[in-house]
């Protein structure tokens, strides 16, 4: 399911103050995933270490910040021509990890949210801008303003993130010339003045040598004149697909997918337009169809799930989301939105492996509170009021709300048995809760 987690930051540029958020999505973080593994492990990197966070953001930009977090912006992606263009792009990323150009202000972001992480970057860019009451702003919260220059990276790191992607890239035999492309759209942008320069180019300055390095690299790697892999490229038309058609209006996805193209990603992305303009029937029929000719494709049945779910149609979403499940068994955001089908359907006997799925999404992806208040609303319909309170205590400890934490868990601990291990979970967020408190 498309999910955008709405924060409260703006823009990086005053003229684009728009809310920015994070998307949510299955298939397209393991379309980035399944780009990048190849790379990190080229880099000498623990792919599963390294968090990629997808960025509801029209601008071009990505960038790695606290520790091995990766940030990539949906506008990056939507102006993106091929999957070569992006992997590039992972590839310099990753040049940054592995040259630790991090170090001076990891221990300032190591322990960060991915949310204030955002803050602080995009504060930073305001600033780099020309804007810095407003970067002071989204950096407010108590955050060092000494990280005004967060992502400014020299020009001999960004030379040496360059020259890492051309080893990491020729390692895993891909071609540096989606790289070459991006760098090439990017040089149009270095005209505009600095507030409307994409944030790219405010954090990693474009400069004619670098162009020139990676030219004289593509006219000697071997592995220039390889096509990028057909199933990336599939994978990258259907990611556009499912981009524009949900963060688009939904005019101009009929005009870029008009009735008269009969691929997949275009039927894709009809699907969810029609969904988008309440013709749930005709997007049902669309992914019916696609399900027919691809009946183990997850994502078709994920899909098909949600726009009956948020239809109105719990009942008829269980097998699909199920579906989605039985092919993607450690998927934490299906396992999140098939307990919310069963929840949403009122059914006592679905309660059980509606708890099951909330408790294997946290074991998948543990720190998100959303899941928490989840798990908490189904055991407490399940009349496990200790287990309940215990999980609404997990909740408040992760936003921080601490006089919560201490309250709901205190509650856990009027009714869960003693010597339990849910009872010194209990006793454990109380004791985080103060401490929390007191070293404010």
């Amino acid at each position: 399911m498309l999910l955008a987690v709405v924060l409260a930051l703006t823009s990086p540029t005053p003229v684009s103050a728009q809310p920015v958020s994070f998307i949510r999505d299955t298939e397209l973080e393991n379309t980035i995933r399944g780009y990048a593994t190849p790379i990190f492990i080229a880099a000498g990197l623990d792919p599963g270490a390294v968090r990629i966070y997808l960025v509801n953001d029209r601008q071009i930009n990505a960038f790695v910040a606290g520790g091995q977090n990766l940030f990539i912006n949906t506008g990056l992606l939507m102006r993106s021509e091929d999957a070569g263009q992006v992997i590039g792009v992972i590839a310099h990323e990753a040049g940054h990890i592995a040259g630790g150009h991090l170090v001076r202000v990891h221990d300032a972001l190591a322990r960060s949210t991915a949310e204030s992480i955002l803050a602080m970057v995009l504060g930073a860019a305001a600033m780099v801008a020309g804007a810095p009451e407003a970067g002071v702003a989204v950096m407010s919260g108590g955050q060092n303003v000494a990280l005004r220059n967060l992502l400014q990276y020299t020009r001999t790191q960004e030379g040496s993130a360059d020259a890492a992607a051309m080893r990491f890239l020729d390692a895993t035999q891909q071609s540096a010339r989606g790289l070459l492309d991006f760098f090439h759209v990017l040089s149009g942008e270095e005209m505009l003045v600095a507030t409307r320069q994409d944030p790219y180019l405010l954090t990693h300055p474009l400069t004619q040598d670098r162009i020139e390095a990676l030219e004289a690299f593509v006219a000697k790697s071997p592995y220039s004149d390889r096509p990028v892999r057909p199933e990336f490229q599939a994978q990258h038309q259907r990611m556009l697909a499912k981009l524009h058609a949900f963060l688009d209006d939904p005019a101009e996805t009929r005009r870029r997918y008009p009735e008269s193209d009969t691929s997949l990603p275009a039927r894709y992305a009809r699907a969810i337009v029609a969904h988008r303009t309440a013709q749930t029937d005709k997007a049902v029929e669309i992914l019916n169809s696609l399900i027919a000719e691809h009946p183990d494709d997850p994502y078709f049945q994920e899909l098909k799930g949600q726009i009956l779910f948020e239809s109105g149609r719990p009942a008829e979403a269980l097998a699909p989301y199920q579906r989605a499940v039985d092919l993607l068994p450690d998927a934490p955001l299906l396992r999140l939105d098939l307990a919310r089908v069963q929840m949403a359907t009122d059914d006592q006997k679905l309660l059980p492996a509606a708890v099951d799925n909330l408790r294997t999404s946290l074991r998948l992806e543990q720190n998100r509170p959303f899941v928490w208040r989840q798990l908490a609303i189904a055991l407490g319909r399940s009349g496990q009021m200790g287990e309940s309170s215990l999980a609404m205590a997990e909740e408040a400890i992760l936003l921080d709300k601490y006089s919560e934490a201490k309250f709901h868990a205190g509650r856990a601990l009027q009714d869960l048995p003693a010597g339990s291990p849910q009872r010194l979970q209990a006793e454990d967020i109380i004791q985080a809760a103060q401490n929390a408190r007191d070293n404010r």
